[in-house]
């Protein structure tokens, strides 16, 4: 990778990853004066209000924290609830993570497979480690999982739940990129965008709520390059993808993609 970059003859950079490799490339190809697009990582929020669609809600808001096993640098692993709601979402979220069976990525029921590797399991058990010091609470999950027969090495997890932790705690502010996901209670709009907006990343947020002037405002304000309304996951590749702050610069899709790719030339003819 490191040889790509340096390349003088490579005149552009496209990167999909981690923040830290991103810093990286960039500490190399910026010099060069080479066109860098980096898509980063993420610790996004999922914001759910008290008039949402309960049960659509519930269901996306499991399958976008724990889609891949968490390993998604779109999953939303940062859960605000609102507190009319906060302590019933949490109860019937629970039992939606607990029905998730881990297994076998073969077998048809298996709905969470395995982490990337052995390292990144350690990593995951460890994040889980330091939600406990913060005084993180296990909702459910929070250890390995052990299969018999052709997956008995598999680095499989157990699909995380905590609660009671502060929203700058460690556990809050970093991405895991696993099956941990967060809940945090807010009161209003404003306290919403605060809590949101308080990580180093930007890359995308989701809004669940059936007031569309509220989303729309919440929208305005929120400081992430995609903004998913009463969806998740919803992509068309025609459209502007990336993130703000440290989830990365430049965006891929459609136009964008098309004008990264190509280098404008101005030719003047006098006749």
């Amino acid at each position: 990778g490191r040889a790509i970059v340096a390349h003088e003859k490579i005149k552009a950079i496209s990167f999909t990853g981690g923040t830290v490799t991103g810093q990286q490339i960039a500490s190399i190809a910026a010099p060069m004066f080479k066109k860098l697009s980096l898509e980063l990582g993420g610790k996004n929020a999922t914001i759910v209000f008290d008039d949402c669609d309960w049960e659509t809600t519930l269901n996306e808001v499991t399958r976008a924290a724990f889609a891949n096993q968490g390993q998604i640098c779109l999953c939303g692993s940062r859960i605000l609830v609102q507190r009319s709601i906060y302590e019933k979402f949490k109860t019937a979220l629970i039992e939606k993570i607990e029905n998730l069976k881990v297994g076998d990525p073969l077998e048809a029921n298996s709905q969470q497979g395995a982490l990337v590797s052995k390292q990144h399991l350690e990593k995951v058990k460890a994040s889980v480690d330091i939600a406990r010091a913060e005084g993180g609470v296990i909702l459910t999950g929070g250890h390995v999982v052990k299969l018999e027969g052709r997956c008995e090495r598999g680095y499989f997890y157990a699909p995380t739940l905590i609660d009671a932790l502060s929203p700058t705690c460690t556990t809050n502010q970093q991405e895991i990129f696993g099956p941990v996901a967060s809940l945090i209670p807010f009161d209003d709009e404003q306290q919403a965008i605060e809590i949101a907006n308080s990580t180093d990343y930007g890359l995308a947020f989701s809004l669940w709520s059936q007031d569309i002037s509220r989303c729309h405002r919440m929208a305005d304000r929120l400081e992430a390059g995609i903004i998913w309304v009463n969806c998740w996951m919803l992509r068309d590749l025609r459209t502007p993808f990336g993130g703000m702050k440290n989830s990365g610069v430049g965006r891929e899709g459609g136009f964008e993609a098309l004008k990264f790719f190509t280098e404008p030339k101005n030719v003047c003819i006098k006749y």
